[in-house]
């Protein structure tokens, strides 16, 4: 029988500096269990877990692996990792951490999971802030860092765990949880998945983890979220959207900086005002699905707006990175058209003159499914810089170019230009961005890193 959480005491985590792991190394710790980790170099999730007594390894070897009596491992750690391979060859055993999140979830009589293609990682950052400001003291565990939280994760005192849930090769499956909520379903990750068909399909299955007495959340603006809404009889659900389902918004405005205010319509009747200090339309969409699973626990409306409006953004999410000769950088971490084409509605609400957006590609299966098609994402930009493709988890084959995206894009808008590397693109910029201008770099490879070369 394969050994649980619940039958070991010390822990062993390869790659404990991701953000999801880190969170789950500090709440383990937190539940009584020793754990150790560690990962190929230091980190503010590293650290933060040194401050509390895990001890942490820079560089892995095999040997320390040793004394521990399970090992949990990312879906970055591959077989041939020599901890992972110390670990069988001494009857170690080995748990991915999609699988331990699960079995964290089942110790938690309330389960919230937060899931969605886009927008996940926002809407559940929201919720750590209002588990603070509204009394919940959930413990909330993040795909990225949040400032308030100096990490990803809060460890609470209640019996609710608010957890970000990934679809990517379906580990959200493992989880138990009591109220979902579904942001929106779209046909990303198509190297683990066959087509939009499995991943509707995967989607309901999600669904179909919540128990009859638990609570469907379900973002009815989406195409693909109403296409599976027949599947899911039988539970209780309820719906959100911009203008509508059982909660929307009106009265929407935005401010100089292109942070939206609204009223929150609940069943027809205006409850509470909420203003943003996040811009964009997409961020209003974010915040009515925080505030309907703070609901599902009873939240007040007052507390939940008041929450709501302390956030800001989570690293890598429209993050201002800086200023240089009068233009100013952000950066986002969308990688997927959609949010490509929020992020970029969101920048042209911030006071600027020209829009320059760069964007590098994170994988060959991306650029062939996604921007080798009909791009139509980067239309609000003034001029699109791309360079090569960041490989990920892939082997270039050879199939594929970021010139070809490039062609897609301007068959589409006509603003494409390919530029190979970050240094020719700092050399474009400074030739031709002038003061008032606005650069913002999206992907999520390793563009965040590229983008202090254009400081």
């Amino acid at each position: 029988m394969a050994v649980t959480l619940d039958d070991v005491k010390r822990i062993h985590l390869i790659g404990i500096g991701g953000c999801s792991m880190s969170g789950i190394a500090e709440i383990l710790l937190e539940q009584g269990h020793e754990i150790t980790g560690s990962d190929r170099e230091e980190s503010q999730f590293t650290r933060k877990l040194e401050e509390l007594g895990v001890p942490i390894y820079i560089g892995q070897k095999g040997q320390q692996t040793q004394g521990a009596e399970l090992v949990i491992y990312s879906a970055a750690i591959k077989p041939d990792n020599p901890e992972r391979v110390y670990a069988r060859e001494h009857g170690i055993p080995e748990m991915e951490r999609s699988v331990a999140l699960g079995q964290l979830s089942a110790r938690f009589p309330q389960v919230a999971a937060i899931a969605g293609c886009h927008g996940k990682t926002t809407i559940t950052s929201m919720l750590a802030y209002i588990s603070e400001e509204a009394g919940l003291d959930a413990t909330v565990h993040v795909g990225g860092f949040v400032d308030m939280l100096h990490g990803g994760v809060k460890v609470g005192r209640s019996d609710i765990l608010i957890t970000e849930a990934c679809e990517y090769v379906k580990s959200f499956l493992t989880l138990a949880p009591t109220v979902a909520l579904i942001n929106n379903i779209d046909n990303d990750h198509l190297d683990c998945y066959r087509d939009i068909e499995e991943i509707k399909d995967t989607f309901v299955r999600f669904c179909q983890l919540v128990p009859p007495t638990g609570k469907l959340i379900l973002c009815t603006d989406d195409p693909k979220v109403q296409e599976i809404l027949p599947r899911l009889q039988g539970h209780t659900l309820e719906t959100y959207g911009l203008h509508t389902g059982d909660r929307h918004a009106a009265n929407l405005t935005y401010d100089e900086k292109g942070c939206p205010a609204f009223d929150l319509v609940e069943h027809g009747k205006n409850i509470v005002s909420i203003r943003l200090q996040v811009p964009g339309t997409h961020n209003v969409i974010n915040a009515l699905g925080a505030y309907s699973v703070a609901r599902a626990f009873v939240a007040a409306p007052e507390a939940i707006a008041a929450a709501l409006g302390r956030f800001t953004n989570t690293k890598r999410r429209f993050e201002y990175m800086g200023e240089k000769n009068g233009v100013a950088v952000y950066h986002d971490y969308g990688h997927h058209p959609h949010e490509i084409a929020a992020t970029l509605e969101a920048a042209s609400r911030v006071p600027h003159k020209a829009l320059y957006c760069v964007f590098q590609c994170n994988s060959y299966t991306r650029a062939r499914t996604l921007f080798c098609q009909d791009v139509t994402c980067f239309a609000p930009a003034d001029k699109v810089l791309v360079p090569d493709i960041y490989p990920g988890r892939e082997v270039d084959t050879g199939l594929v170019h970021a010139r070809d995206m490039v062609e897609a894009i301007n068959r589409s808008t006509h603003n494409a230009l390919y530029l190979e590397n970050f240094e020719n693109i700092r050399d474009w910029l400074e030739e031709n961005a002038r003061p008032g201008d606005l650069v913002i770099t999206v992907g999520s490879g390793n563009v965040y890193s590229q983008t202090r070369k254009l400081l």
